[in-house]
């Protein structure tokens, strides 16, 4: 199960990635209009650190240390600087699912989540959210430049 995830997840990291580079202009990563909240750049960010921290630091023990309100917060970080977290974030994966046996899988998960899920899946959970994000970082784009 953690190939066929990891494969999906690096899938969707790469599609966030080409959306990130295929905005016009860092400018419009950074652009919130009307009812849109989030702009594609926060978004980006939070994908990196909500699965650096899940995956990484509580699965992995990597020892990354999250900012959720800077993944929010933070304004005109680097198209550059976003698409290398996004790449950290796929090197992460591809070290820490295979460490993950079926056993582990099947464990609940090691982290303060609202819900009772094991690990299994809480990675399903994340692999949704990832992918709810990439829609959004992509209509976002394509609202901005028709």
């Amino acid at each position: 199960m953690t190939f066929e995830l990891n494969a999906l997840f690096q899938r969707d990291l790469q599609k966030t990635i080409d959306e990130i580079r295929s905005y016009p202009s860092e400018e419009l990563l950074w652009t919130i209009n009307g009812e849109i909240k989030n702009a594609a750049g926060n978004l980006a960010l939070h994908i990196a650190g909500n699965l650096m921290h899940f995956i990484g630091t509580l699965l992995g023990d990597t020892g990354y240390v999250r900012n959720r309100d800077v993944e929010f917060s933070a304004r005109e970080v680097s198209r550059d600087e976003i698409v290398q977290k996004l790449e950290e974030t796929k090197r992460m994966l591809n070290e820490v699912l295979p460490t993950l046996n079926e056993a582990k899988m099947k464990d609940d998960f090691p982290g303060k989540i609202p819900f009772e899920m094991n690990t299994g899946q809480f990675l399903v959970h994340l692999f949704g959210h990832l992918t709810y994000h990439l829609g959004q970082i992509n209509y976002h784009r394509r609202l901005l430049t028709k």
